[in-house]
């Protein structure tokens, strides 16, 4: 099975890992390699000093950017693993928010 990427991968573009250890689990953007591989940090068990090397095929890419994340990268190089961790959590509040809000309407 050969899973296809249709989106490119944009700085602080929250993802979700298809393949590997890290199966299932939502991080974002905090580098990009090439064209193929890019670097994806979570803020917790995957730091920003220490961010995964992964393919794009094996990821997922949401529509969600964060912008303070791309912004915090583009003007000093880095950003805190709070920050990660802060876009996380918003992204998973607005896909829950998104998701029941669409239960309501059905109800």
């Amino acid at each position: 099975m050969r899973v296809v990427a249709t989106k490119e991968p944009k700085l602080g573009s929250v993802v979700r890992a298809l393949r590997g250890r890290d199966q299932e689990q939502y991080a974002v953007v905090v580098g990009i390699v090439d064209s193929r591989t890019v670097l994806i940090a979570d803020g917790d068990k995957r730091k920003f000093d220490q961010p995964k090397k992964k393919n794009v095929l094996h990821l997922e890419i949401t529509d969600f950017i964060s912008s303070e994340v791309a912004s915090s990268i583009q003007e000093t190089g880095r950003v805190t693993n709070g920050k990660l961790r802060y876009a996380l959590l918003k992204f998973l509040e607005s896909k829950l928010t998104e998701g029941s809000g669409k239960e309501t309407s059905n109800g």
